[in-house]
């Protein structure tokens, strides 16, 4: 008889089986591999699609037989295509559709199409959230099945339930540890010392402490979202990189104070799916109307995990330096006290220029700079004209 009496121990220290769910899922989608959701009287095999070719959907066709697979959009793609909808809907696919044609309903500017959609249901809407929490394209390809049915593959698939998604990103920041810290002299000959935070799934955030900063006080702290194009490599399509370098310079200045470097690339949507709005861009979108075009919200990003690393640093009051008021708001409605804003404004070049105005005028980011080079460009034309 097998002796139970360590399960409970062990629930504790490796997490809840439902957690442990998800967290495999989450591996399992990066990998391109189908898992199990499963909510009240559903059970659906789900595939992302994110890397989908020929011989993948084949055999996930084969895993699903008879059933043909049905194709689960966020709301804001079905919009795209011309389904009205604020839900995730699930589109019948013809058995014989190719795995092109799917990459295409789901991540391409096309033109409106004739389809015949219906609600998601809690297991495929969970299947979403699990695509949007791996940071890869927000499209999945699900197919009703039974416990019975999958119980007997070999290897094993990996069964979430529905519910637990929706926890999963809370329970993550309340698993937050510190990881490691260690001094880090910068070229410019500035001393910081840097806090790894970690969570229970293995997911990093850093605190860069510049200088010493007085935390009797309200703390001046940057949140930045990790930009890999900007940051390293000084892109001009966005502000990023030189955000973070006035950033580090406005704290020097004030005698110290807290960077927040999350791991929120392009506004939480992933460096791939960042690289896929750039494309739509070049081809006339704006930012926020890329974002929405691959089934994305304009901004992804939640703000819990920089509430928690500030309680663990003991900053509880900040000053904050940003242009983003879902910032301001996110902090504050989390009991951290905002006892002022600094304004980040930056160059505005050629490349960034309609990055940078579509921030302001849609997404209401406060960059009166940008404003003013709107102005100036409206009254250069009208005198053009006149």
């Amino acid at each position: 008889m097998r002796d139970n009496k360590g399960a409970g121990v062990a629930s504790i220290l490796f997490g809840t089986r439902a957690q442990v769910g998800v967290g495999r899922g989450l591996a399992e989608f990066r990998a391109g591999r189908p898992v199990v959701i499963t909510s009240s009287g559903e059970t659906l095999l789900c595939l992302p699609v994110e890397g989908l070719d020929k011989s993948r959907l084949a055999a996930f066709r084969a895993l699903c037989a008879p059933i043909v697979p049905r194709l689960v959009l966020t709301g804001l793609r079905a919009r795209t295509l011309g389904i009205e909808s604020n839900e995730p809907v699930a589109i019948e696919m013809m058995a014989d559709v190719e795995a092109s044609q799917i990459l295409t309903l789901s991540a391409e500017a096309i033109s409106n199409h004739t389809f015949l959609p219906e609600p998601a249901g809690q297991a495929a809407s969970a299947a979403i959230e699990l695509v949007k929490l791996a940071q890869i394209l927000p499209a999945v390809l699900v197919a009703d099945t039974t416990a019975e049915a999958t119980s007997s593959l070999d290897p094993s698939l990996v069964t979430i339930e529905a519910n637990a998604v929706a926890r999963f990103r809370g329970e993550a920041i309340q698993s937050l540890t510190i990881a490691g810290e260690a001094h880090v002299p910068l070229n410019s000959g500035m001393r910081t010392r840097f806090v790894v935070f970690r969570d229970a799934f293995g997911d990093d955030s850093v605190a860069v402490i510049v200088g010493t900063p007085d935390l009797s006080k309200p703390v001046p702290v940057r949140i930045h979202s990790a930009c890999l194009t900007g940051d390293v490599f000084g892109s001009r399509r966005c502000d990023c990189g030189d955000q973070l370098k006035l950033a580090l310079a406005r704290l020097q200045e004030a005698g110290g104070g807290v960077i927040l470097y999350l791991a929120q690339e392009g506004r939480g949507l992933g460096l791939a799916n960042k690289m896929r709005t750039y494309k739509l861009q070049d081809a006339g979108l704006d930012t926020v109307d890329a974002n929405t075009t691959l089934g994305f919200h304009d901004d992804e990003r939640d703000y819990g995990v920089a509430v928690r690393m500030l309680q663990m640093l003991g900053c509880p009051r900040v000053i904050l330096l940003t242009n983003n008021p879902a910032k301001l708001d996110g902090l504050s409605k989390s009991g951290i006290e905002i006892a002022g804003r600094m304004p980040i404004e930056t160059p505005v070049n050629s490349d960034n220029r309609r990055y940078l105005t579509a921030k302001a005028s849609r997404a209401g980011h406060q960059l009166g700079h940008v404003i003013a080079s709107m102005a100036e460009i409206s009254e250069d034309d009208e005198t053009v004209r006149s």
